[in-house]
């Protein structure tokens, strides 16, 4: 057991978003009545061009995380606007189809053209299942439509590779203040993301979080107390299963998140529209969340572990190593975490807090599979991961799941200024 975890009160509860915000998104989320009334969605679909999304983005996407977070965001975001409004005397089913295949298709074309030639053949299969006629050409043509004003609206946002990396200087060597980490003592990254443009929040530093525990406060020594015995590469107190946790949840966010989601929007009783539109806000909200993860990030500058333990004014150890390797940007708040806060937020809110069990596997923890039935216990894995890894401070995990949480309620809230039909 772990004496130092759940040592301080939990964020604010998550699951409170409620029927409140999903009033003031004017989202809906049928019963299972009301879902056996309306026309099913024809989820394979919408789970076929989540999949080309998904595969796409593996094959030919960009090398930073929320470059590919944004392609997602439009790809999605065209869909639920091309398949919102269904023109009268067609078929709603095979509209919807056409259009959603025609924007994702689109979108996904211009941002990652190198998988053109599998994009179109996704396509012609999904047109092949709808009938000739005018709701087939409908939905093509108003796919294309919107997927043209999305990008359009979006060019210039500061989400590009170079953009995001953009250069950061970094200040003197003092207590506290972040410096390149080891082993390769890279140069900061992730730095642009502060200066990208939003989808909604108002500014990167809308939800900038309050500064992190002073160095020489009683919450920040029992932090690096905490990392320093379990988060080493040769810790004595880290279990087998939290050694697991670590490497669990060690790779890429999208990449974690692309399954969870998956089994979201499969067991959604919403229609096409509907369940588009989950995609696209949780996608939304992921990239302002990272916008504003970056923005808090690089206010405070907060030192790694590595930092603090091998040269910091506790009992300094130069050769303590942790058992996963420090990404280049400052400590505090964890960006794991605050994309599980946002993404937990996102799906309890259009979802439900919880949902039947489903299984999970992770590319850095080959051979493991854990089972999972509420969106909370990834978010609790994930503050934990970053402690065993060595690579983050519990204040700044648990910070992280506050201001994920936040960012994703403000998208929620807000969905209307982007999900109106143009």
């Amino acid at each position: 057991m772990n004496p130092f975890r759940n040592r301080h009160p939990v964020r604010p509860a998550l699951v409170a978003l409620g029927s409140a915000v999903l009033l003031a998104a004017s989202v809906t989320v049928p019963s299972a009545a009301a879902a056996g009334a309306e026309e099913q969605p024809r989820s394979s679909v919408v789970l076929d061009w989540y999949d080309t999304t998904a595969a796409t983005i593996a094959a030919g996407g960009a090398p930073t995380q929320i470059t590919n977070s944004r392609t997602w965001a439009v790809s999605w975001l065209a869909a639920a606007r091309a398949t919102r409004p269904v023109p009268a005397g067609v078929d709603r089913g095979d509209f919807q189809d056409a259009a959603l295949a025609s924007a994702v298709h689109d979108a996904l074309v211009a941002l990652v053209p190198s998988r053109t030639e599998e994009l179109d053949a996704a396509l012609r299969t999904t047109l092949v299942g709808v009938p000739d006629g005018p709701a087939e050409s409908k939905g093509v043509a108003a796919g294309a439509r919107q997927a043209r004003l999305v990008l359009a609206a979006r060019q210039g946002d500061g989400l590009d590779p170079a953009s995001v990396d953009a250069p950061f200087t970094v200040p003197p060597a003092a207590p506290g203040v972040w410096q390149p980490t080891p082993p390769a003592y890279a140069p900061a990254a992730q730095y642009g993301n502060r200066l990208a443009r939003p989808f909604l929040l108002d500014s990167p530093d809308q939800y900038r979080l309050p500064a992190p525990p002073a160095l020489d406060s009683a919450r920040y020594r029992a932090d690096l107390a905490e990392v320093r015995a379990y988060g080493a590469v040769d810790s004595t107190v880290r279990t087998e299963k939290q050694t697991e946790t670590a490497d669990f949840w060690l790779g890429s966010s999208l990449t974690l998140y692309t399954e969870p989601l998956r089994v979201a929007l499969a067991r959604s009783p919403q229609s096409s529209a509907g369940r588009a539109r989950l995609v696209a806000l949780f996608h939304i909200a992921l990239v302002d969340t990272q916008i504003a993860t970056s923005d808090t990030k690089y206010a405070y500058l907060r030192w790694r572990p590595v930092t603090a333990i091998r040269a910091g004014s506790i009992d300094p150890d130069p050769a303590w190593t942790p058992l996963h390797t420090t990404p280049a940007h400052p400590d505090y708040p964890s960006g794991h975490n605050t994309y599980s806060g946002a993404a937990e937020a996102v799906l309890s809110a259009l979802v439900g807090p919880r949902t039947a069990p489903f299984k999970l596997t992770s590319p850095t923890a080959p051979g493991v599979t854990r089972t999972y039935t509420a969106w909370s216990r990834l978010s609790r894995e994930n503050a934990d991961a970053r402690v065993y890894s060595g690579i983050h401070t519990r204040s700044a995990d648990e910070a992280g799941l506050v201001l994920g949480e936040r960012v994703a309620t403000h998208a929620l809230r807000n969905a209307e200024r982007l999900f109106g039909t143009l």
